[in-house]
């Protein structure tokens, strides 16, 4: 058994999980974006119809937030799945590639 193979592989899954991670932080930070934004232009403009325009946007940053959960718990459930697919191999590295 070739134990870089495992390692190579272990430290591709540990790099998509964090790819995973970061892609989740980004949809929550413009989400967080898209709500400060919406509460912030009804409080500095003043515009008529204003509250319609901030309801907009925190829509848009509730949806933002509900799918970048969903997208992380998705990929989560596959990165889960494919580190199974390696856990064979596992059992060879640890009893010294017999």
């Amino acid at each position: 058994m070739n134990k870089d193979l495992i390692l190579r592989e272990r430290l591709a899954i540990q790099r998509t999980i964090m790819a995973n991670q970061s892609t989740f932080l980004s949809f929550l930070r413009t989400s967080m974006y898209f709500a400060v934004a919406g509460v912030s232009l009804d409080q500095l403009l003043k515009l008529p119809g204003g509250h319609i325009i901030e309801y907009i946007f925190l829509v848009i940053s509730a949806v933002l937030l509900v799918v970048g959960g969903a997208n992380y718990f998705i990929q989560k459930r596959k990165i889960d799945k494919s580190e199974k697919h390696i856990g064979d191999y596992q059992l060879d590295y640890e009893k010294g590639g017999e």
